[in-house]
């Protein structure tokens, strides 16, 4: 079946919105590239083209230093201005306020690009989520744009229900969050040393917050398939998709996946499990879980 695609604007976000490559493309969701720094070599957040997951993980494990920075205003006006020569319009959604300055970043470059082109348009819109969340927001917007919503209507969607879009997340391995000072070095040895696995997600304005101490890997993963249980939409016949994120854990993220499947019988085809991006893998390390669904509204 051919499917319809309004040829007037461009959904576009950030790369870390942490889908495959082949996603994007095949979706045509256009991205953006962050940047990092591994033992002082730069590299595009490419989605493991540049360096593969695997081997970025893994000389993380080995104790490579990690860096990262956000796309600038240059950039994005590099970036933006060939749609607008094009003759199109732009919806851009960018990565969550709550961990980057991105978004400030985006909206400045658009602004001075409207001036020069005044006849097009340029929305920028903080997703106010990370990773596959923020993946699974553009996939929606992908999905209204097929159906032939204007970009206005797009816009205005993701705006009215981003803080319906779920983000839970556990790390097994503390090593990082206590390297950057999300977690004080003698609360993570204690951590460590108990087999704690912190469970964390994104509130309403974007930020990630601890919100529970679960003691071994078996108990948080049945944890956060309980979070699904309790704020996905619709319950148990929730019938929407449902993305995992991992980092160099892709077994933990299937047992994650496993429950979920079991748990929604309705769910729009099987989880879809990805690779969390060398952007926000900088800062969570190895051994990260996280699972993305629509739901109630984030209030906290």
């Amino acid at each position: 079946m051919e499917v319809f695609r309004m040829s007037d604007y461009v959904i576009s976000c950030c790369s870390t919105a942490d889908l495959a490559k082949e996603h994007f493309e095949e979706r045509d969701i256009r991205y953006i590239c962050f940047h990092f720094e591994l033992d002082g070599e730069h590299y595009r957040d490419d989605l493991g083209q540049s360096i593969s997951f695997e081997d970025f993980y893994q000389k993380m494990k080995d104790g490579a230093e990690t860096r990262t920075s956000q796309i600038n205003v240059e950039e994005f006006k590099e970036y933006f201005e060939p749609f607008l020569q094009e003759g199109k319009d732009i919806v851009h959604v960018t990565l969550s306020s709550g961990i980057s300055g991105v978004c400030n970043s985006a909206k400045l470059a658009a602004q001075e690009l409207m001036e020069r082109y005044p006849e097009r348009k340029i929305k920028v819109i903080d997703s106010l989520a990370a990773s596959s969340g923020y993946g699974l927001l553009m996939d929606k917007a992908a999905d209204l744009r097929d159906e032939g919503k204007t970009m206005e209507e797009v816009a205005g969607w993701l705006e009215e229900n981003k803080l319906r879009l779920h983000h839970w997340f556990f790390s097994t391995d503390l090593t990082f969050y206590i390297k950057g000072g999300r977690i004080s070095k003698t609360a993570g040895t204690v951590g460590m040393v108990l087999n704690i696995c912190p469970l964390l997600n994104v509130d309403h304005e974007g930020r990630l917050i601890p919100r529970q101490k679960v003691r071994t890997k078996k108990k948080v993963i049945q944890e956060i398939a309980n979070k699904m249980k309790k704020h996905a939409l619709d319950g148990a016949d929730y019938s929407g998709k449902c993305y995992i994120s991992q980092s160099a854990c892709y077994e933990d993220a299937r047992e994650v996946a496993n429950l979920v499947e079991e748990a929604f019988p309705k769910l729009s085809g099987k989880v879809v499990i990805n690779n969390i991006g060398t952007t926000i893998g900088s800062h969570t390390g190895p051994g990260t879980v996280a699972l993305f669904f629509w739901g109630d509204e984030r209030k906290d």
